[in-house]
């Protein structure tokens, strides 16, 4: 769903979802920032290894229909950003907004793959990453909705420990990796994968993607 820029006299909401191993309250100083932007913010906490890509996005559906507001907005880091696009597969909201993800596999991850290469790391991982490493996300239909994709360019994260990234990469993720073909619109900002969360230059992004459905470039 295509909007012009803000909705005027609208309540927008923002529902944020967190990456692998993390929960809401990695999320609450970016709510914060967003909310300094006028927008009622709502960090969502799902179970990342226990259930699978089409179960958490099933949950988040449910979870983003009770939220209030005129306009909901989507913002996830890493993995929240693919239960975001299995969340609107094919079925969106009655209401209208943007999606901005953060560092997210789309298009898989080098370094998930290394660590699920044993039993040990594929439990480790859990079951919605299996589905990634599997191939569900590229089958997703394309998101009715602006889609905004920042991606980082400090390597400093976990995937350093597994993999040699031979190109631009936020410790964890490749730029190429967090591209999406369908995205409306996309930037590489200097920060880790990680830094994400408390990035003041990430918020300020989101924010103008959410409202402009555009970055600040």
């Amino acid at each position: 769903m295509a909007l012009r820029g803000s909705a005027n006299g609208a309540r927008e909401s923002v529902v944020l979802v967190h990456g692998l191993w993390l929960g809401g309250w990695s999320l609450a100083l970016l709510a914060r920032r967003l909310a300094r932007c006028g927008f009622d913010t709502y960090p969502y906490s799902f179970p990342t290894c226990r259930l699978d890509l089409r179960e958490n996005a099933a949950r988040l559906h449910a979870f983003a229909a009770r939220v209030p507001g005129d306009v909901v907005h989507f913002v996830g880091h890493s993995l929240g950003g693919v239960v975001i696009r299995a969340t609107l597969h094919g079925v969106d909201l009655n209401r209208p907004g943007r999606v901005v993800t953060l560092g997210s596999p789309h298009g898989g991850s080098a370094a998930a793959v290394q660590v699920g290469r044993t039993a040990f790391g594929r439990r480790w991982l859990g079951r919605s990453i299996g589905a990634l490493l599997a191939g569900e996300a590229r089958g997703l239909r394309p998101v009715r909705r602006e889609i905004g994709v920042i991606a980082g360019s400090v390597p400093l994260g976990l995937g350093r420990l597994f993999v040699r990234h031979d190109e631009v990469n936020d410790g964890v993720v490749t730029v190429t990796e967090a591209g999406l073909a369908e995205a409306s619109d996309s930037i590489v900002l200097p920060t880790s994968h990680s830094g994400m969360l408390v990035s003041r230059a990430v918020a300020t992004q989101v924010c103008v993607f959410l409202r402009t459905g555009r970055f600040r470039h």
